[in-house]
């Protein structure tokens, strides 16, 4: 499933919504597009497709995290923008935001290396099998569940099934 937002990630590392740990901690999305910056300039919305790239498809910045913050490197003098056709800004690294990039190298390689292990994570909930899987699922409960409001046993006869399944799957 993929997450929009203000930097927060919906699965994988302990928890699913809110209860996970933050995908970027306090000024990691600006390190983040600083190294990306680095690498090219670009449009906010490479950035934010670069971001999804970089963390599987599972979670994507939305823009009012990622305009912001190209404004706050452009305000702080570690990137610039310029004016493309059509209104677009397009946004690179400055030589002091090069500084600062390479004085957080130690944050920024701990950063990329927790975004490789999400990456992986979702790569294996993407596999087809488990999708596939999972498909089979939604649709046993929505043809169970379309014939009508089941009683409170059944209810709990299905989610007793579903939670031994995630047991055992937590166990292999």
């Amino acid at each position: 499933m993929k997450r929009h937002g203000g930097g927060h990630r919906g699965g994988g590392h302990g928890g699913h919504g809110g209860r996970g740990p933050r995908l970027f901690e306090q000024g990691a999305l600006k390190l983040l597009a600083l190294h990306l910056l680095a690498g090219q300039p670009r449009h906010g919305y490479e950035i934010i497709k670069a971001i999804e790239q970089l963390v599987g498809g599972d979670y994507s910045p939305s823009p009012g995290v990622i305009y912001p913050t190209l404004t706050y490197l452009a305000d702080v003098g570690w990137a610039n923008a310029t004016e493309q056709e059509g209104g677009r800004k397009q946004y690179a690294i400055t030589p002091a935001g090069q500084e600062q990039l390479a004085s957080q190298r130690t944050e920024l390689a701990a950063l990329l290396q927790r975004l490789g292990a999400t990456r992986q994570e979702a790569g294996a909930r993407g596999a087809p099998e488990i999708q596939r899987a999972m498909g089979n699922l939604k649709m046993a409960l929505q043809m169970r569940f379309a014939q009508g409001t089941p009683d409170q046993a059944l209810v709990q006869r299905v989610a007793e099934l579903i939670d031994q399944a995630a047991v055992g799957i937590e166990r292999l």
